[in-house]
C-alpha cells in the first residue's frame, strides 16, 4: 500500500504528470481502437414474423 502511495505522490508531481498523462491517453485510445475492431459473436436469429396481410380476392 506505501508503494502506491509513494507512487502516486511521484505520479502527480509536473514532469511526470505529463508523460502518465500521455500513456494514459495513448493506453486508452489503443484499447478502445483494439475494441473497435474486434468482430461481434454472430448468434442465429430467429427468422423474422411475418405480418399479417389484408386478404386477397
Amino acid at each position: 500500500m506505501d508503494a502506491i502511495r509513494r507512487f502516486l505522490q511521484w505520479a502527480i508531481m509536473p514532469p511526470q504528470a505529463y508523460a502518465v498523462y500521455l500513456i494514459a491517453l495513448v493506453l486508452v485510445f489503443t484499447l478502445s481502437f483494439y475494441a473497435g475492431t474486434l468482430k461481434p459473436t454472430r448468434t442465429q436469429a430467429p427468422p423474422p414474423a411475418m405480418a399479417p396481410s389484408a386478404p386477397r380476392g
